[in-house]
């Protein structure tokens, strides 16, 4: 029982009822104007439904009226693009008008039938209206009072889900836009990938660093070198600051364009922080890296970072390889260190994963394992 009188503390019920009379408020203009032709705004709403800003205000009216409390209605607030948009909403504008119709007839009527029954169970005889005929009255006649004020409910409920059904199916999303929809939602998922791999490769490095540089002054008790220490720290901890503020910025807004980011010029930064961390880095650059397009010199400064990370918190303080060559349209990013003995430590797999989702996200290739004894991380990136 309780659940049946829910409808009545909805919200969603009251505003369906009155996006359903809302119709009849319009049609019964005409019917001051000329009452013996009542068709004539059904007619008039074919060319209306026509105009391609019809859909969206027809939208934009279900979406807010039927469905306030669905983030994901299933109902456009594009206008009309193709001619099948155009057809689909006169299709909508004429069933609204239908169901507006029922609705007037049944919010009008019941409530009458329901009062001539009440009269009539109380001794008075009712109006003869043409729904309701009562010869004489009866007491009997309040037992039947609730019945039309039930049909009543009833009726606004199943209208209401019924108007809801078919907008979602007449003011729906084209294949166009579904398309465009799904492109969207495509973008955005990259974008906060890509995000996310900034903050993991940037924060991650800066606190690998701060965790060797930490452990390696404590070791040591040299003065002198804590301070050097300290200050890797604090240069990484900076540069680890104004990644985070970037990527906070790009989040808070969406439109604002991306500032410039590190790129493989700027790869010597990344080289003497892991030096100062314990690291004998042997770096080899040839080919013009200035002539590198930004976005491939970005990723590759992001795997260069990501994959000296990993030789801090894996291996510690031994001899690594660097090799970048710029030659026949491809830019070749090699980083090798001895494998180490298996040592535990967070964050095991994800690093990899984002380094080969940069190459592939260019077109380029990426291989990460042992090799020949070493540990091998080893890009391919077209420059195209």
């Amino acid at each position: 029982m309780v659940r049946l009188l829910h409808p009545l503390l909805r919200g969603t019920t009251y505003t369906r009822l009155l996006h359903l009379c809302v119709p009849v408020l319009l049609a019964s203009v005409w019917l001051f104007i000329d009452m013996s032709r009542p068709w004539v705004p059904a007619l008039l709403l074919i060319p209306v439904g026509l105009i391609p800003a019809v859909r969206r205000g027809e939208g934009l009216q279900a979406r807010f009226m039927l469905t306030p409390d669905e983030p994901h209605s299933g109902i456009s607030t594009a206008p009309s693009a193709t001619w099948g948009d155009r057809l689909r909403t006169v299709l909508w504008l004429e069933v609204r008008m239908g169901l507006a119709a029922v609705t007037a007839l049944m919010t009008v009527w019941l409530p009458i039938v329901a009062v001539d029954l009440a009269s009539a169970a109380l001794g008075t005889r009712p109006y003869d209206n043409p729904i309701l005929r009562i010869v004489e009255p009866h007491w009997a006649y309040a037992f039947l009072v609730p019945v039309p004020l039930l049909a009543m409910y009833g009726g606004v409920v199943g209208l209401g889900k019924l108007v809801t059904a078919i907008a979602r199916r007449l003011l729906g999303p084209s294949a166009a836009e579904r398309l465009a929809d799904l492109e969207e939602r495509t973008e955005q998922l990259l974008e906060r990938n890509r995000i996310a791999r900034e903050l993991h490769d940037s924060i991650g490095h800066a606190l690998t660093v701060a965790v060797v540089q930490a452990g390696a002054a404590r070791a040591a008790g040299d003065p002198a070198f804590t301070d050097r220490a300290l200050g890797a720290i604090e240069e990484t901890g900076r540069a680890a600051l104004e990644d985070l503020d970037r990527v906070l910025g790009i989040l808070r807004e969406a439109e604002r364009p991306l500032s410039s980011r590190p790129t493989l010029v700027e790869a010597d930064r990344l080289l003497e922080s892991a030096r100062t961390s314990g690291a004998k880095v042997d770096a080899e650059f040839t080919g013009p890296l200035a002539t590198v397009p930004g976005p491939v010199s970005r990723e590759g400064y992001r795997i260069l970072q990501e994959a000296l990370t990993n030789v801090l918190r894996h291996a510690g303080g031994v001899p690594a390889r660097v090799r970048v060559a710029v030659a026949d349209g491809h830019l070749d990013l090699e980083v090798r260190n001895p494998l180490p003995a298996p040592i535990p430590g967070p964050g095991r797999g994800s690093g990899l994963r984002g380094i080969r989702e940069r190459a592939a996200l260019l077109g380029g290739r990426a291989h990460t394992g042992p090799d020949d004894g070493d540990w091998q991380v080893h890009v391919e990136l077209p420059l195209g």
